[in-house]
Protein backbone atom coordinates (compact mmCIF):
# COMPACT_ATOMS: atom_id res chain seq x y z
CA UNK A 1 0.00 0.00 0.00
CA UNK A 2 3.24 2.57 0.86
CA UNK A 3 4.55 1.75 -2.43
CA UNK A 4 1.86 2.32 -4.40
CA UNK A 5 1.17 5.75 -2.62
CA UNK A 6 4.71 6.13 -3.41
CA UNK A 7 4.33 5.54 -6.83
CA UNK A 8 0.87 8.03 -7.01
CA UNK A 9 3.43 10.48 -5.22
CA UNK A 10 6.13 10.08 -7.68
CA UNK A 11 3.72 10.52 -10.87
CA UNK A 12 1.92 13.24 -9.47
CA UNK A 13 5.03 15.07 -8.95
CA UNK A 14 6.87 14.37 -12.34
CA UNK A 15 3.82 15.83 -14.36
CA UNK A 16 3.71 18.86 -12.07
CA UNK A 17 7.40 19.19 -13.14
CA UNK A 18 6.83 18.81 -16.58
CA UNK A 19 4.25 21.21 -16.71
CA UNK A 20 6.70 23.55 -14.91
CA UNK A 21 9.12 23.14 -17.56
CA UNK A 22 6.41 23.56 -20.42
CA UNK A 23 5.91 26.67 -18.60
CA UNK A 24 9.08 27.59 -18.24
CA UNK A 25 9.91 27.06 -22.01
CA UNK A 26 7.18 29.21 -23.29
CA UNK A 27 7.73 32.11 -20.99
CA UNK A 28 11.11 31.85 -22.52
CA UNK A 29 9.83 31.97 -26.05
CA UNK A 30 10.05 35.33 -27.81
CA UNK A 31 6.97 36.82 -29.57
CA UNK A 32 6.89 38.91 -32.37
CA UNK A 33 5.40 42.07 -31.76
CA UNK A 34 5.18 43.81 -34.97
CA UNK A 35 6.38 44.87 -39.06
CA UNK A 36 7.09 47.68 -40.13
CA UNK A 37 8.33 48.40 -43.96
CA UNK A 38 10.47 51.36 -45.53
CA UNK A 39 10.77 51.16 -49.48
CA UNK A 40 13.77 53.39 -50.83
CA UNK A 41 14.30 53.88 -54.75
CA UNK A 42 17.12 50.64 -54.49
CA UNK A 43 15.98 48.84 -51.22
CA UNK A 44 13.53 47.75 -49.15
CA UNK A 45 13.61 47.70 -45.40
CA UNK A 46 11.40 45.63 -43.11
CA UNK A 47 11.84 45.65 -39.35
CA UNK A 48 10.50 43.48 -37.36
CA UNK A 49 9.71 44.43 -33.28
CA UNK A 50 10.53 41.57 -31.23
CA UNK A 51 10.32 41.17 -27.29
CA UNK A 52 13.90 39.47 -27.00
CA UNK A 53 16.74 38.75 -29.60
CA UNK A 54 15.97 35.73 -31.48
CA UNK A 55 17.93 32.99 -33.47
CA UNK A 56 16.80 33.30 -37.29
CA UNK A 57 17.48 31.72 -40.67
CA UNK A 58 16.68 33.88 -44.08
CA UNK A 59 16.76 32.21 -47.58
CA UNK A 60 15.22 32.64 -51.31
CA UNK A 61 13.14 30.33 -53.00
CA UNK A 62 12.49 31.17 -57.17
CA UNK A 63 9.46 30.77 -59.20
CA UNK A 64 8.01 32.95 -57.82
CA UNK A 65 11.07 34.64 -56.11
CA UNK A 66 10.09 35.00 -52.64
CA UNK A 67 12.34 35.47 -49.27
CA UNK A 68 11.95 33.29 -45.74
CA UNK A 69 12.08 34.49 -42.63
CA UNK A 70 12.34 31.56 -40.31
CA UNK A 71 12.53 32.78 -36.42
CA UNK A 72 13.55 29.91 -33.58
CA UNK A 73 11.42 29.91 -30.72
CA UNK A 74 8.76 32.88 -31.39
CA UNK A 75 5.12 33.12 -31.15
CA UNK A 76 3.41 35.57 -33.38
CA UNK A 77 1.23 38.53 -31.56
CA UNK A 78 0.04 40.59 -34.37
CA UNK A 79 -1.61 40.26 -37.49
CA UNK A 80 0.46 41.84 -40.69
CA UNK A 81 -2.12 44.60 -41.61
CA UNK A 82 -1.81 48.42 -43.17
CA UNK A 83 1.43 47.59 -44.87
CA UNK A 84 1.27 49.78 -47.88
CA UNK A 85 2.83 47.51 -51.36
CA UNK A 86 2.26 49.99 -53.54
CA UNK A 87 6.34 50.45 -53.48
CA UNK A 88 9.16 48.75 -53.14
CA UNK A 89 10.09 45.68 -53.73
CA UNK A 90 8.09 43.45 -51.68
CA UNK A 91 4.21 42.58 -53.25
CA UNK A 92 2.77 40.83 -50.05
CA UNK A 93 3.93 39.33 -46.51
CA UNK A 94 2.49 36.46 -45.20
CA UNK A 95 3.37 34.80 -41.43
CA UNK A 96 2.16 31.67 -39.68
CA UNK A 97 2.91 29.39 -37.09
CA UNK A 98 4.97 26.25 -37.17
CA UNK A 99 6.03 23.19 -35.28
CA UNK A 100 3.34 23.30 -32.91
CA UNK A 101 3.43 26.99 -32.22
CA UNK A 102 7.50 27.27 -31.20
CA UNK A 103 8.38 28.58 -34.41
CA UNK A 104 7.27 31.24 -37.02
CA UNK A 105 7.56 31.60 -40.96
CA UNK A 106 7.66 35.13 -42.63
CA UNK A 107 7.12 34.41 -46.55
CA UNK A 108 7.77 37.90 -48.59
CA UNK A 109 6.36 37.68 -51.82
CA UNK A 110 8.64 39.77 -54.28
CA UNK A 111 8.44 41.51 -57.38
CA UNK A 112 11.83 40.24 -58.72
CA UNK A 113 14.88 38.70 -57.63
CA UNK A 114 17.17 40.41 -54.58
CA UNK A 115 19.85 40.37 -52.60
CA UNK A 116 19.13 39.96 -48.69
CA UNK A 117 20.86 40.98 -45.85
CA UNK A 118 19.72 40.78 -41.61
CA UNK A 119 20.86 41.81 -38.65
CA UNK A 120 19.59 42.29 -35.05
CA UNK A 121 19.20 45.81 -33.41
CA UNK A 122 19.74 46.14 -28.96
CA UNK A 123 17.08 48.50 -27.70
CA UNK A 124 17.55 52.00 -28.31
CA UNK A 125 15.67 55.76 -27.22
CA UNK A 126 12.21 54.55 -27.80
CA UNK A 127 12.78 51.13 -29.89
CA UNK A 128 12.76 47.61 -28.32
CA UNK A 129 14.85 44.57 -30.04
CA UNK A 130 14.48 44.76 -33.65
CA UNK A 131 15.56 42.13 -36.50
CA UNK A 132 16.22 44.59 -39.84
CA UNK A 133 15.77 42.78 -42.91
CA UNK A 134 17.65 44.80 -46.00
CA UNK A 135 16.39 43.73 -49.10
CA UNK A 136 18.66 44.83 -52.48
CA UNK A 137 18.07 45.11 -56.29
CA UNK A 138 20.05 42.36 -57.92
CA UNK A 139 20.91 44.19 -60.39
CA UNK A 140 20.64 48.26 -58.97
CA UNK A 141 18.56 50.37 -61.33
CA UNK A 142 19.93 53.53 -60.98
CA UNK A 143 19.09 56.54 -62.92
CA UNK A 144 21.23 58.34 -65.67
CA UNK A 145 23.57 60.59 -63.02
CA UNK A 146 25.33 63.36 -65.34
CA UNK A 147 28.99 63.43 -64.01
CA UNK A 148 31.85 65.99 -64.53
CA UNK A 149 33.58 63.45 -67.02
CA UNK A 150 30.41 63.65 -69.26
CA UNK A 151 31.18 67.51 -70.13
CA UNK A 152 34.07 67.02 -72.51
CA UNK A 153 34.33 71.01 -73.89
CA UNK A 154 30.69 71.98 -72.39
CA UNK A 155 30.23 73.60 -69.20
CA UNK A 156 28.64 71.58 -66.55
CA UNK A 157 25.91 72.71 -63.92
CA UNK A 158 27.20 73.14 -60.39
CA UNK A 159 25.11 70.47 -58.08
CA UNK A 160 23.96 71.19 -54.95
CA UNK A 161 23.30 67.29 -52.86
CA UNK A 162 20.29 67.97 -50.44
CA UNK A 163 20.04 66.00 -47.39
CA UNK A 164 16.94 65.73 -45.48
CA UNK A 165 18.22 64.28 -42.02
CA UNK A 166 16.45 61.65 -40.56
CA UNK A 167 13.79 59.70 -42.14
CA UNK A 168 11.84 56.15 -41.63
CA UNK A 169 12.49 54.52 -38.53
CA UNK A 170 14.22 57.64 -37.31
CA UNK A 171 11.09 60.54 -37.24
CA UNK A 172 14.32 62.77 -35.42
CA UNK A 173 12.92 65.74 -33.08
CA UNK A 174 9.28 66.04 -32.51
CA UNK A 175 7.14 68.86 -31.78
CA UNK A 176 3.14 70.08 -30.72
CA UNK A 177 2.62 66.58 -28.67
CA UNK A 178 4.08 64.18 -31.59
CA UNK A 179 2.29 65.07 -34.75
CA UNK A 180 4.68 67.04 -36.13
CA UNK A 181 7.68 65.03 -37.18
CA UNK A 182 11.69 66.39 -38.20
CA UNK A 183 11.87 63.91 -41.06
CA UNK A 184 8.44 65.19 -42.64
CA UNK A 185 9.06 68.82 -42.16
CA UNK A 186 12.77 68.96 -43.71
CA UNK A 187 12.07 66.75 -46.65
CA UNK A 188 9.54 69.35 -47.52
CA UNK A 189 11.40 72.10 -47.36
CA UNK A 190 14.43 69.73 -48.94
CA UNK A 191 12.43 69.33 -51.93
CA UNK A 192 10.96 73.20 -52.44
CA UNK A 193 15.07 73.88 -52.25
CA UNK A 194 15.79 71.68 -54.83
CA UNK A 195 12.95 72.91 -57.51
CA UNK A 196 14.74 76.64 -56.38
CA UNK A 197 17.97 74.93 -57.22
CA UNK A 198 16.76 73.43 -61.08
CA UNK A 199 15.25 76.77 -61.84
CA UNK A 200 18.23 78.97 -60.95
CA UNK A 201 20.45 78.54 -64.57
CA UNK A 202 23.59 76.76 -64.26
CA UNK A 203 22.79 74.47 -61.02
CA UNK A 204 20.92 71.37 -60.47
CA UNK A 205 19.66 69.84 -57.32
CA UNK A 206 19.78 66.18 -55.87
CA UNK A 207 18.11 64.84 -53.14
CA UNK A 208 19.54 62.34 -50.78
CA UNK A 209 16.14 61.00 -49.80
CA UNK A 210 12.67 61.58 -51.58
CA UNK A 211 10.72 59.62 -49.67
CA UNK A 212 10.11 58.70 -46.10
CA UNK A 213 12.89 55.63 -45.66
CA UNK A 214 15.85 55.43 -43.72
CA UNK A 215 19.54 55.88 -44.89
CA UNK A 216 22.81 55.68 -43.04
CA UNK A 217 24.49 58.87 -42.37
CA UNK A 218 27.26 57.82 -45.10
CA UNK A 219 25.17 56.47 -47.67
CA UNK A 220 23.52 60.36 -48.24
CA UNK A 221 26.99 61.51 -48.74
CA UNK A 222 27.68 58.60 -50.93
CA UNK A 223 24.72 59.72 -53.13
CA UNK A 224 26.50 63.43 -53.04
CA UNK A 225 30.00 61.98 -54.00
CA UNK A 226 28.29 59.32 -56.78
CA UNK A 227 26.55 62.77 -58.51
CA UNK A 228 29.72 65.16 -58.17
CA UNK A 229 28.02 67.33 -55.77
CA UNK A 230 29.72 70.79 -55.40
CA UNK A 231 28.05 71.38 -52.01
CA UNK A 232 26.47 69.04 -49.23
CA UNK A 233 23.44 70.32 -47.52
CA UNK A 234 21.75 68.69 -44.27
CA UNK A 235 18.48 69.94 -43.55
CA UNK A 236 17.32 69.23 -39.71
CA UNK A 237 14.93 71.23 -37.05
CA UNK A 238 16.01 71.64 -33.62
CA UNK A 239 14.88 70.27 -30.36
CA UNK A 240 15.59 71.13 -26.13
CA UNK A 241 13.48 70.85 -23.27
CA UNK A 242 12.77 73.77 -22.90
CA UNK A 243 9.72 75.25 -25.22
CA UNK A 244 11.34 78.64 -25.09
CA UNK A 245 14.24 77.99 -27.08
CA UNK A 246 14.25 79.21 -30.49
CA UNK A 247 15.43 80.36 -33.97
CA UNK A 248 17.50 78.90 -36.49
CA UNK A 249 21.12 77.90 -36.47
CA UNK A 250 24.26 76.66 -38.84
CA UNK A 251 27.06 73.89 -38.53
CA UNK A 252 30.18 72.74 -40.62
CA UNK A 253 32.19 69.89 -39.49
CA UNK A 254 34.98 70.91 -36.57
CA UNK A 255 37.97 68.02 -36.71
CA UNK A 256 38.76 68.85 -33.47
CA UNK A 257 36.52 69.84 -30.90
CA UNK A 258 33.19 71.51 -30.68
CA UNK A 259 33.06 75.43 -30.80
CA UNK A 260 29.94 75.00 -27.68
CA UNK A 261 28.58 72.66 -25.30
CA UNK A 262 25.19 72.94 -26.98
CA UNK A 263 27.31 72.29 -30.66
CA UNK A 264 28.73 69.33 -29.19
CA UNK A 265 25.45 67.59 -27.43
CA UNK A 266 23.64 68.77 -31.14
CA UNK A 267 26.11 66.67 -32.87
CA UNK A 268 26.06 63.51 -30.53
CA UNK A 269 22.43 63.57 -31.12
CA UNK A 270 22.48 63.98 -34.61
CA UNK A 271 25.09 60.80 -35.11
CA UNK A 272 22.52 58.87 -33.31
CA UNK A 273 20.74 58.56 -36.42
CA UNK A 274 22.02 55.16 -37.22
CA UNK A 275 21.76 53.77 -33.98
CA UNK A 276 17.87 54.66 -33.71
CA UNK A 277 17.19 54.01 -37.60
CA UNK A 278 19.26 50.65 -37.40
CA UNK A 279 23.03 50.81 -38.38
CA UNK A 280 25.50 48.15 -37.05
CA UNK A 281 28.66 49.81 -36.33
CA UNK A 282 31.93 48.28 -37.15
CA UNK A 283 35.69 50.22 -37.39
CA UNK A 284 34.55 52.64 -40.41
CA UNK A 285 35.11 55.41 -37.98
CA UNK A 286 39.08 54.28 -37.59
CA UNK A 287 39.42 54.40 -41.35
CA UNK A 288 37.27 57.98 -41.33
CA UNK A 289 39.68 59.37 -38.82
CA UNK A 290 42.70 59.51 -40.66
CA UNK A 291 41.08 60.88 -43.67
CA UNK A 292 40.44 64.09 -41.09
CA UNK A 293 44.30 64.53 -41.04
CA UNK A 294 44.28 65.50 -45.47
CA UNK A 295 44.81 68.44 -46.21
CA UNK A 296 41.54 68.43 -48.64
CA UNK A 297 39.44 68.00 -45.73
CA UNK A 298 41.18 71.26 -44.06
CA UNK A 299 39.88 73.14 -47.17
CA UNK A 300 36.61 71.70 -47.57
CA UNK A 301 35.71 72.93 -43.93
CA UNK A 302 37.10 76.40 -45.09
CA UNK A 303 34.78 76.65 -48.14
CA UNK A 304 32.18 75.37 -45.87
CA UNK A 305 32.61 78.37 -43.32
CA UNK A 306 32.09 80.57 -46.11
CA UNK A 307 29.10 78.68 -47.65
CA UNK A 308 27.58 78.57 -43.70
CA UNK A 309 28.39 82.28 -43.50
CA UNK A 310 26.38 83.61 -46.42
CA UNK A 311 23.57 81.25 -45.38
CA UNK A 312 22.79 81.91 -42.00
CA UNK A 313 22.91 85.45 -43.42
CA UNK A 314 19.95 84.36 -45.13
CA UNK A 315 17.74 82.67 -42.73
CA UNK A 316 18.48 85.75 -40.22
CA UNK A 317 15.76 87.37 -43.21
CA UNK A 318 12.96 85.42 -42.73
CA UNK A 319 13.39 84.81 -38.45
CA UNK A 320 15.85 84.88 -35.56
CA UNK A 321 18.70 83.09 -35.32
CA UNK A 322 19.46 81.14 -32.45
CA UNK A 323 23.28 81.17 -32.78
CA UNK A 324 24.21 84.45 -34.69
CA UNK A 325 27.88 82.97 -35.98
CA UNK A 326 27.96 79.31 -37.46
CA UNK A 327 29.26 76.67 -34.95
CA UNK A 328 31.25 73.84 -35.62
CA UNK A 329 31.29 70.11 -34.29
CA UNK A 330 31.81 66.36 -35.10
CA UNK A 331 28.81 66.02 -36.85
CA UNK A 332 29.39 62.88 -38.66
CA UNK A 333 27.02 63.45 -42.17
CA UNK A 334 29.50 66.60 -42.74
CA UNK A 335 32.57 64.44 -43.09
CA UNK A 336 33.11 64.87 -46.66
CA UNK A 337 36.87 65.78 -47.88
CA UNK A 338 35.91 66.51 -51.43
CA UNK A 339 33.62 68.97 -51.15
CA UNK A 340 32.16 72.00 -48.56
CA UNK A 341 29.26 70.57 -46.18
CA UNK A 342 26.90 72.30 -44.01
CA UNK A 343 23.69 71.38 -41.63
CA UNK A 344 21.03 73.44 -40.75
CA UNK A 345 18.96 73.73 -37.55
CA UNK A 346 16.21 75.50 -38.95
CA UNK A 347 13.87 75.57 -35.68
CA UNK A 348 13.23 74.36 -32.75
CA UNK A 349 10.48 71.91 -33.66
CA UNK A 350 10.09 71.30 -29.92
CA UNK A 351 9.01 75.32 -29.70
CA UNK A 352 5.01 75.19 -30.52
CA UNK A 353 4.93 78.39 -32.61
CA UNK A 354 7.89 77.31 -34.55
CA UNK A 355 6.91 73.71 -35.15
CA UNK A 356 3.37 75.38 -36.15
CA UNK A 357 5.97 77.76 -38.75
CA UNK A 358 7.53 74.54 -40.23
CA UNK A 359 4.43 72.87 -40.48
CA UNK A 360 3.22 75.31 -42.88
CA UNK A 361 3.77 75.25 -46.69
CA UNK A 362 4.47 78.95 -47.14
CA UNK A 363 7.05 79.31 -44.14
CA UNK A 364 8.92 76.05 -45.82
CA UNK A 365 9.26 77.98 -48.79
CA UNK A 366 10.32 81.17 -47.45
CA UNK A 367 13.18 78.63 -45.39
CA UNK A 368 13.95 77.22 -49.02
CA UNK A 369 14.40 80.77 -50.88
CA UNK A 370 16.40 82.02 -47.48
CA UNK A 371 18.78 78.97 -47.97
CA UNK A 372 18.83 79.46 -51.57
CA UNK A 373 19.96 82.89 -51.39
CA UNK A 374 22.96 82.13 -49.36
CA UNK A 375 24.15 79.29 -51.90
CA UNK A 376 23.72 81.56 -54.97
CA UNK A 377 25.52 84.25 -52.95
CA UNK A 378 27.93 81.77 -52.41
CA UNK A 379 28.87 80.54 -56.21
CA UNK A 380 28.22 83.62 -57.65
CA UNK A 381 31.58 84.50 -55.87
CA UNK A 382 33.15 81.13 -55.89
CA UNK A 383 32.02 78.86 -59.02
CA UNK A 384 33.46 75.98 -59.45
CA UNK A 385 36.40 75.42 -62.21
CA UNK A 386 34.51 74.71 -65.49
CA UNK A 387 31.14 75.09 -64.66
CA UNK A 388 28.36 76.96 -66.49
CA UNK A 389 29.08 79.80 -63.44
CA UNK A 390 32.45 80.27 -63.81
CA UNK A 391 32.43 80.72 -67.65
CA UNK A 392 29.40 83.05 -68.14
CA UNK A 393 28.15 84.64 -65.66
CA UNK A 394 26.03 87.80 -65.72
CA UNK A 395 24.75 90.64 -63.04
CA UNK A 396 21.38 92.79 -63.69
CA UNK A 397 21.88 95.82 -62.65
CA UNK A 398 19.29 97.02 -59.65
CA UNK A 399 19.39 100.27 -57.66
CA UNK A 400 22.43 100.77 -55.36
CA UNK A 401 24.65 98.90 -57.53
CA UNK A 402 28.03 100.48 -58.04
CA UNK A 403 30.96 98.74 -60.03
CA UNK A 404 33.14 98.58 -57.73
CA UNK A 405 30.63 96.41 -55.34
CA UNK A 406 30.02 94.68 -58.21
CA UNK A 407 33.49 94.01 -58.45
CA UNK A 408 34.18 93.16 -55.23
CA UNK A 409 31.47 90.78 -54.56
CA UNK A 410 32.39 89.01 -57.56
CA UNK A 411 36.06 88.93 -57.09
CA UNK A 412 37.41 90.74 -60.16
CA UNK A 413 38.88 93.19 -61.03
CA UNK A 414 37.09 96.36 -62.16
CA UNK A 415 39.36 96.90 -65.00
CA UNK A 416 38.29 92.96 -66.09
CA UNK A 417 34.86 93.51 -65.47
CA UNK A 418 34.87 97.18 -67.59
CA UNK A 419 36.83 95.64 -70.63
CA UNK A 420 34.41 92.59 -70.55
CA UNK A 421 31.50 94.57 -71.09
CA UNK A 422 32.88 97.28 -73.25
CA UNK A 423 32.18 100.27 -70.63
CA UNK A 424 34.12 103.62 -71.22
CA UNK A 425 33.12 104.61 -67.61
CA UNK A 426 31.90 103.28 -64.14
CA UNK A 427 28.33 104.27 -64.48
CA UNK A 428 25.75 101.84 -64.19
CA UNK A 429 22.05 102.23 -65.29
CA UNK A 430 18.90 100.18 -63.42
CA UNK A 431 18.35 96.80 -65.64
CA UNK A 432 21.53 96.85 -67.48
CA UNK A 433 23.15 92.99 -67.23
CA UNK A 434 26.55 93.22 -67.45
CA UNK A 435 29.33 89.91 -67.80
CA UNK A 436 31.44 88.79 -65.06
CA UNK A 437 34.29 87.73 -67.15
CA UNK A 438 36.02 84.46 -64.60
CA UNK A 439 38.32 85.71 -62.00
Amino acid sequence: MRNLVNKRALILLLMWLATLMAGSVQAQQSQLLGVRMWPAPEMTRLVFDISNPVEHKLFSLPKPDRMVIDLQNVKKGFKIENIDYSKGLIKDIRAASKDGGKNVRIVLDMREKVKSHSYLLKPHGNYGHRLVVELQQSQKKRSVVRTAEQYTNKARDIVVAIDAGHGGEDPGALGQRNKIKEKDVVLAIAKKLKELVDKEPGMRGVLTREGDYFLPLRKRTAIARRNKADLFISIHADSFKDHRAKGASVYTLSPKGATSEQARLLAQKENESDLIGGVTIDDKDDQLASVLLDLSLDASIVMSSEVASRVLSGLKQVGKLHKRKVEQAGFRVLKSPDMPSILIETAFISNPKEASRLNSPKHQRKMASAIMGGVKNYFRQNPPPGTKLAMVRKHKIERGDTLSTIASNYQVPMDLLKTANSLDSNLLRVGQVLEIPGS
